[in-house]
């Protein structure tokens, strides 16, 4: 169960603040593309996105995209975002992320992986070494080849809140 336990549970990736960031030392942040940092059925980008982009930009917060689609998708879904990007990154194996740490020098101590998915975002962060943060997925449909990992999922989260408890989705990261 351990590979499967976040580090944080925060309801949205745009939460993440520079602030808190520099709190735990955090300097990069590889994130999921589909359901955490855009919606999966719209690779178009929003002010949101683009503002909180430009935030961890001038605050030398490093933004890289990690993701198990192909490059054509992710190419265009980054395009106008201006951040690199990890394709066929084979979550919940390491290989991306380390990748990764490797192509652009990142201290696994002072990177997280945040995605919307135990079962590869969250797995893969701990394989790799990385703190992990789980958000809420930016819309409640999911693709079809991430409908069955949701079903397990769910079963894993029940677990984990009968032994957790006290674990609630925050707005930030907390101790």
């Amino acid at each position: 169960m351990a590979f499967f336990k976040p580090d944080w549970l925060i309801n949205r990736i745009y939460n993440l603040t520079p602030t808190e960031l520099k709190r735990y030392r955090i300097n990069a942040i590889l994130t999921d593309l589909d359901n955490t940092l855009i919606a999966w059925h719209d690779p178009d980008s929003s002010e949101e996105l683009l503002a909180w982009l430009e935030t961890m930009k001038k605050n030398h917060i490093q933004v890289i995209v990690v993701s198990n689609n192909r490059k054509k998708r992710v190419q265009r879904a980054v395009a106008k975002l201006n951040i690199p990007f990890i394709w066929n990154a084979l979550k919940p194996l390491p290989f991306g992320i380390e990748r990764a740490l490797k192509e652009f020098k990142l201290d696994p101590q002072q990177t997280i992986m945040v995605g919307d998915q135990l079962l590869t975002d969250v797995q893969a962060g701990h394989l790799a070494s990385v703190r992990t943060v789980m958000v809420r997925p930016f819309v409640e449909t999911d693709s079809w080849t991430t409908k069955l990992n949701r079903f397990f999922e769910n079963i894993i989260m029940n677990r984990y809140y009968q032994k957790n408890p006290q674990a609630t989705w925050q707005e930030h990261l907390h101790d």
